[in-house]
């Protein structure tokens, strides 16, 4: 703020980025109370009118701070002076399908074309961010203290091995929990899985609901009754009879936030809670409600996704708990372990933000990994200095350079096809590329259709590039791309 200060001072305007649509109302409020000036906002939940009003704003100059999501990055600003990204490390800043972009490396371009400085402010960088940072091509800045009288928290790690488990609460975190809340304290639970339960089983064919679309399974969804897929949305009613055995009996594995909930009103009945998820803040104004409502000390426990882990400002909250940590440790996506320890350390950072001290507990089958160890000293570098060693090793991202060919359609076969014609003409044009592939996507089949990639590797960036303006140009000549739907993302953030 005081960087935007000084370039507003001097005529100059200010974009800054935010990852999510409900870090938007928060955000502005901050900057409102510090800046007596034009402000706007932009992002896809706004209406037409509003979206031309602040682009109108931004464009004329009239506007002196714009805050938006990721496609905010395209407005037009009369006299730019400084970008700011929040949060960079934030997948959400990459457009993952129709027009392909990230954010933050567009704020980079821009920032340089403009002749303007780029601030990326993260309490826990992406290992490319820290890469070019460590290599000097980036100035690197460190906070080493929390603003105001704000500590930093204290991390346990609870073992769950041979311990009685109720709902996903582990007997050390309830008796924690009661002691926090007894003195007037908000907790906050985090369980980035929303739903009741993610099977449902029947008891006596061990048949599972599984999505017709996808490969997948359907989620139980307690309110409203139903089964979900959280792929391609698709819903239905939650069957009377097993669509295999016939019987009635069924039950649900797994734990997610709308079963949490309810454990937690039996546990805790005197003490009102709120979860925050993409169920319940699908309706305009329920998130605004929620953190209100969180704000003023209404609710005492909270429960959430990812979506409260990052950015939300909760000063009362001195307990967090993770409740299930291992997703991340045993993924078959590369970049899942870097995923899991930025958010235990963002959800981490909602405790103890004010001048009341801060605990973070993190259940957890694997005490002795070695990454929930560095994650529990709090020392994110260390973490990600690990991560990155490891994959210089294995020659993956950011210490090469990716990028995926992927391919759908409704007949698998066409989609082989696609894929190996254009993988022979990569060969053919050899040069510093590796290719991989075809291979199925992590998720072979999605909303009705197979899904295969082809995969492209250089050590080096221009190299990759250079392969690509080439390989494109080929690409576009294929009879057999016009039945299929294809794309080319280059530095991929997910593996499909």
């Amino acid at each position: 703020m005081h960087s935007i200060q000084q370039i507003i001072e001097q005529g100059k305007q200010a974009l800054v980025l935010i990852p999510e649509i409900n870090l938007t109302p928060q955000t502005i409020a901050r900057f409102k109370q510090r800046f007596a000036l034009p402000i706007v906002a932009l992002h896809s939940s706004l209406n037409a009118s509003s979206r031309l009003s602040a682009w109108l704003a931004a464009r004329s100059g009239e506007a002196k701070i714009v805050i938006g999501t990721r496609s905010a990055i395209f407005t037009p600003m009369a006299n730019l002076g400084l970008i700011i990204v929040d949060e960079e490390h934030d997948s959400s800043f990459k457009q993952q399908d129709t027009f392909r972009y990230h954010a933050r490396d567009l704020a980079i371009w821009r920032a340089r074309d403009a002749g303007v400085p780029v601030v990326l402010g993260s309490a826990t960088p992406s290992l490319e961010t820290l890469q070019h940072s460590w290599a000097g091509r980036y100035r690197y800045f460190t906070l080493p203290e929390r603003a105001g009288a704000a500590m930093l928290p204290h991390f346990r790690v609870v073992d769950l091995r041979g311990q009685f488990v109720e709902q996903g609460l582990s007997p050390a975190l309830l008796q924690e929990m009661k002691k926090h809340l007894a003195t007037g304290n908000q907790v906050l639970l985090f369980l980035n899985r929303r739903g009741f339960s993610p099977v449902l089983l029947c008891q006596s064919c061990a048949w599972m609901a599984l999505c017709k679309h996808c490969d997948a399974r359907m989620t139980y969804h307690l309110r409203p009754p139903r089964l979900h897929c959280h792929y391609c949305e698709a819903q239905q009613k939650v069957p009377e009879k097993c669509e295999n055995c016939g019987d009635q009996q069924f039950t649900t594995l797994g734990l997610g936030t709308q079963r949490l909930e309810e454990a937690l009103q039996t546990q805790f009945p005197e003490f009102p809670l709120t979860r925050i998820d993409r169920d319940s803040t699908r309706r305009k104004g329920q998130m605004e409600e929620r953190l209100a409502g969180i704000e003023n000390g209404t609710y005492r426990i909270l429960i959430g996704t990812q979506m409260i882990a990052k950015g939300h400002h909760f000063p009362n909250v001195t307990l967090v708990g993770v409740i299930d940590s291992d997703a991340g440790l045993f993924s078959s996506d590369f970049r899942a372990s870097e995923r899991l320890g930025q958010v235990l350390i963002q959800v981490a950072g909602r405790a103890g933000r004010a001048s009341k001290p801060g605990e973070v507990w993190i259940q957890t089958h694997y005490p002795d990994h070695p990454l929930i160890q560095q994650l529990k000293q709090g020392d994110y570098l260390t973490f990600a200095k690990t991560l990155l060693s490891e994959r210089q090793e294995a020659k993956l991202p950011p210490t090469a350079s990716w990028a995926l060919l992927h391919a759908e359609a409704h007949r698998p076969h066409e989609v082989e096809n696609f894929l190996q014609e254009a993988k022979a003409i990569a060969t053919a044009l050899q040069g510093p590329i590796n290719t991989r592939g075809p291979i199925s996507a992590l998720m072979a089949r999605r909303a009705g259709r197979h899904r295969m990639q082809l995969l492209f590797q250089a050590q080096e960036k221009k190299a990759l590039q250079r392969f690509l303006r080439l390989f494109l140009a080929r690409l576009e000549t294929l009879s057999t791309k016009l039945r299929i739907h294809w794309s080319l993302d280059v530095d991929p953030v997910e593996m499909g």
